[in-house]
């Protein structure tokens, strides 16, 4: 099954949407559902957590290797609309998975996407703001290596 260049980049900008409430905290999630007027969801899948295996890579040859069990939560629901919205995340906290689910369903009617970003800007800027601070103290730890000639040869 192929998809156009229009699917492609509402499927990848959807990914972000659902990133973004995945890396977002339960305040600003909670502000962004409030700001749109809260609707009406029904629940297909309570909010449940789980475990799931997480893997790494190490070592010269990159071989996957099981790293531990890490807690993921999950929710569906259905909007009045009957648009479906699903989210996953890492942690326990319930009530974020809902609220994200809830922005994942409301993102897919094309009438409402532009509220709902700019519903999600708060945390768009938060999540921006962590990762540029991130990269300052990563970049704090950075060492180059150079190689001096050390005049025996």
């Amino acid at each position: 099954m192929t998809t156009s260049p229009e699917q492609d980049g509402e499927v990848a900008a959807r990914q972000a949407v659902m990133a973004l409430c995945a890396e977002a905290g339960r305040d600003a999630l909670e502000a962004a559902v409030a700001a749109l007027g809260a609707p009406v969801a029904e629940d297909l899948r309570p909010a449940e957590t789980g475990l799931v295996m997480a893997t790494g890579r190490i070592g010269g040859d990159g071989r996957p290797f099981n790293l531990g069990e890490v807690s993921v939560t999950r929710a569906a629901i259905r909007l009045d609309g009957g648009r479906i919205g699903f989210a996953y995340h890492l942690g326990r906290d319930r009530r974020k998975a809902r609220l994200a689910a809830i922005l994942d369903a409301l993102w897919q009617d094309p009438a409402r996407r532009g509220r709902v970003e700019a519903a999600l800007a708060p945390a768009t800027a938060q999540s921006e703001s962590a990762r540029r601070q991130a990269a300052r103290r990563t970049a704090a730890t950075r060492v180059d290596f150079l190689t001096l000639a050390r005049g025996e040869d």
